[in-house]
């Protein structure tokens, strides 16, 4: 699941706005906006900050591929 979706299905699921759940995680609904829409560039600060409100976190993952790693 990617970034986006997550966020939004968690959001959804506790029932709130895009405004009302940057009013929560205190960043602004334009960031919000943005994270939902699937900005390729945001602040990972930010990005915490409302994953923190579902009790998540970014965190390295290993990808797919092998190829990649190298």
């Amino acid at each position: 699941m990617s970034l986006k979706e997550f966020v939004k299905e968690r959001r959804k699921l506790l029932k709130l706005t895009q405004p009302e759940l940057a009013g929560k995680a205190g960043v602004g609904l334009r960031f919000m906006r943005e994270l939902e829409g699937g900005k390729e560039t945001l602040r990972i600060d930010k990005v915490n900050q409302v994953l923190k409100l579902f009790g998540h976190q970014l965190t390295p993952t290993p990808t797919t591929s092998k190829k990649d790693t190298k």
